[in-house]
């Protein structure tokens, strides 16, 4: 029985150029070719580069790309791989402040929050703000908070369709 395939995309939201090549080498290693980026310059993060790379693996590369990138200091990044058959989808955000962050998504790409994280926040019913804090947390909001004007890579930024529906 083989393994089911799904797709997904690396985006490296900011490296530095000296970090560039050994994350090619970290994503051929996991994807198992080589793997080749096209470096842009990143204008929310002067002297550092973005680049997106759509992969297509067994279910689980998402998660082997995002444990072959963590740790690496000065390095934002999200992975992110569709649901497919028996599996939900996944992302993972990292950013050097906060490391990373990893939440289940649906066929839409929305963030899926368990039902034992709801019941967490509900603790706080009698303090708003608590409860505020423990969705924001289940939801990934500090990383999207910070990661969000490097998603956004200026005018003449490459886009890559995942696929074309019709």
């Amino acid at each position: 029985m083989s393994a089911a395939i799904t797709r997904g995309v690396l985006f490296v939201h900011s490296a530095p150029r000296a970090l560039c090549p050994h994350m090619e080498w970290a994503a051929g290693n996991v994807l198992g070719a080589r793997v080749t980026l096209d470096w842009t310059e990143q204008p929310a993060a002067p002297g550092h580069f973005r680049a997106e790379h759509s992969w297509q693996g067994a279910q689980g590369t998402g998660a082997r790309l995002a444990s072959a990138l963590r740790g690496w200091d000065h390095l934002r990044y999200e992975v992110t791989e569709e649901a497919s058959h028996g599996a939900d989808g996944a992302r993972w955000s990292h950013t050097p402040e906060l490391g990373i962050f990893h939440a289940v998504t649906d066929v839409h790409g929305n963030v899926v929050v368990p039902e034992d994280r709801v019941r967490a926040a509900l603790e706080h019913a009698h303090d708003p703000r608590a409860m505020r804090e423990a969705l924001h947390l289940a939801l990934g909001k500090s990383w999207d908070d910070e990661l969000e004007p490097f998603r956004y890579a200026g005018a003449g930024a490459p886009v890559r369709w995942l696929h074309r529906v019709g």
